[in-house]
């Protein structure tokens, strides 16, 4: 693993999202401590991760022996297994690493899980489902919600803004959003900028209040 330089990162639990994940920061140039208590899954992602260890991840003591003390971040992927989950959250907690994630299957869940302290929590599954059901349900291309009723959203140029420039369209005023990058018909995303004039079949990305970005993507 010579020549890697981004920060390690503890990976528990390696079921389809953990070791997905796992998989990607490999790509993305991170060592990873990937770790699991099924013989069989270690046994099976053994060549793929900088280190995989069999080991119980809710005892802090199995944790400690392996240097998890020292990492900066830590990413619990254990979903089926609640109880395991939330033990391996306090466990790395109880050891000081500075930047936990964890996965929940239910908000429920979620707010446990910050509570024995995750810094960050994701539900996977629920905001796959949000996402997919505001592209499904107006004109959008694609949705993320950045945060509680914040959102960014890619769409096509409304028949409205075509020709005219950002700031002739006045679009914070009239919609209370902000076109963050704009993607030409054949070209490639770039920034917007008050002088930008979109052309009709651009692509925008757009940011602001997520009624307001669903009501300019209605517009498109």
């Amino acid at each position: 693993m010579s020549g890697r330089i981004a920060t390690p990162v503890l990976v528990a639990g390696l079921g389809r999202f953990g070791s997905a994940l796992a998989a990607t920061l490999m790509r993305l140039g991170h060592d990873v401590l990937a770790v699991d208590g099924d013989a069989r899954i270690v046994q099976q992602y053994a060549a793929e991760f900088t280190h995989t260890v069999e080991v119980d991840s809710t005892n802090p003591y199995a944790l400690r022996q392996l240097g998890v003390a020292d990492l900066e971040v830590a990413v619990v992927g254990i979903g089926a297994d609640m109880e395991a989950s939330i033990l391996t959250v306090a466990a790395l907690a109880d050891l000081g690493v500075p930047n936990i994630w964890a996965k929940a299957t239910t908000r429920a869940h979620g707010r446990i899980l910050s509570r024995v302290g995750a810094h960050h929590v994701v539900l996977p599954e629920h905001q796959m489902g949000e996402r997919v059901a505001h592209i499904l349900s107006g004109r959008m291309i694609d949705f993320i919600q950045l945060d509680e009723g914040f959102a960014l959203v890619e769409t096509t140029v409304p028949t409205e803004m075509v020709d005219r420039s950002l700031t002739d369209s006045q679009v914070r005023a009239r919609w209370g959003i902000t076109v963050v990058c704009i993607k030409p018909v054949g070209g490639s995303f770039t920034y917007a900028t008050a002088d930008t004039v979109p052309r009709a079949g651009d692509t925008l990305v757009v940011a602001g209040k997520t009624a307001y970005v669903q009501k300019f993507a209605e517009r498109a």
